[in-house]
């Protein structure tokens, strides 16, 4: 015979309600009691019965994450984060895309059929504005991610972009760099992440006493290596000077590199890197990148745990959660001095 919640939380010596929020990782449970809990499940092999839960509950033990394009490295390991989270909690998860900030498809994902397949979702839009937050108020356990809306009905997961930019700013200001140049802004943007990173680079400057030079900034459309390649050739045929380059997130901070190395600047005697996001591809580029890390694991594991706190206690939070994941400044050797 399988074993059940019961035998784990007699062997256990605990009730069975909190073996369950044992397996489903809620918070508030002392770590001794989470110990002796999971030692009793690995003992005894147990795993959850998902078709005899959703029977009795009416749930799908699935929830849905809706991210706008996977091409991009960021999305593709967020969505990797966000399923072993989910997968922790015996979750599976359905993944759909939405386009690079393609507006009607993240309005049109909000009421999407494919979601009666799924207990609640999460939800990272780039089109939609705070303009758009009375779209929000649906009829299904939903969590929000990124900066695009502000002040929604439901709780939102996000990160430190200004004071996460301020860092990288100021940590290539600590090595000596005045002429910092910056690239990913997106010219006549209101909300966004590159508007805040460009005000905590902003921010940093003022901080230490260096002039803001608009011809500094490299503005983008999209946040792939070629925009961050392309960038870096327009600065590079201006003839203004600059000693490092913070590129508002890493894809756009490779393809920058690249061109500055191509163009024979040593990196990082002449000019220094940092970029934004930590993807695992920073590690092996030559020379290694410095990075920001925004806290994707905890931004991950914090939105699959808002998910299911409010798909077990209903619908809409009355007082919406809003939490910011912490960052580190990763040093490698784009910024060795």
């Amino acid at each position: 015979m399988a074993a059940t919640l019961r035998d784990v939380a007699a062997l256990a010596g605990v009730s069975i309600k909190t073996v369950s929020n044992v397996v489903h990782d809620f918070e508030h449970i002392r770590p001794s009691t989470r110990t002796r809990v999971r030692a009793a499940i690995d003992e005894l092999g147990y795993t959850p019965n998902i078709s005899a839960r959703s029977l009795r509950s009416g749930r799908t033990g699935v929830i849905g994450l809706a991210l706008p394009e996977l091409s991009l490295s960021y999305f593709a390991e967020l969505a990797d984060a966000i399923i072993q989270a989910a997968e922790r909690r015996h979750l599976v998860v359905l993944l759909e895309q939405t386009g690079g900030g393609d507006r009607d498809r993240e309005i049109a994902m909000l009421s999407s059929q494919r979601l009666q397949l799924t207990d609640g979702l999460i939800f990272s839009p780039l089109g939609m504005s705070s303009a758009d937050t009375a779209l929000l108020n649906v009829d299904y356990p939903l969590v929000l991610l990124g900066e695009r809306v502000f002040g929604g009905p439901v709780d939102h997961v996000t990160m430190h972009n200004v004071e996460a930019a301020k860092a990288a700013t100021l940590h290539l200001i600590g090595r000596g760099r005045r002429r910092i140049a910056v690239i990913g802004a997106h010219e006549g943007e209101v909300v966004g992440s590159a508007v805040l990173r460009l005000q905590g680079y902003r921010e940093a400057l003022a901080e230490a006493g260096i002039p803001f030079d608009p011809a500094l900034v490299g503005n983008v459309g999209l946040w792939h290596r070629r925009d961050g390649a392309e960038a870096m050739r327009a600065l590079i045929d201006t003839g203004v000077s600059f000693d490092a380059v913070f590129g508002l997130n890493d894809a756009l901070a490779l393809g920058a590199m690249r061109v500055a190395q191509v163009a024979g600047l040593r990196v990082p005697e002449d000019v220094m890197f940092i970029g934004f996001d930590a993807l695992d591809e920073t590690k092996y580029s030559l020379p290694t990148l410095s990075t920001i890390d925004p806290g994707r694991d905890e931004i991950a594991d914090t939105a699959v745990r808002l998910l299911v706190q409010r798909i077990e206690e209903g619908v809409t939070p009355p007082v919406p959660e809003v939490y910011l994941a912490d960052y580190t400044v990763i040093d490698r050797e784009s910024t060795a001095v």
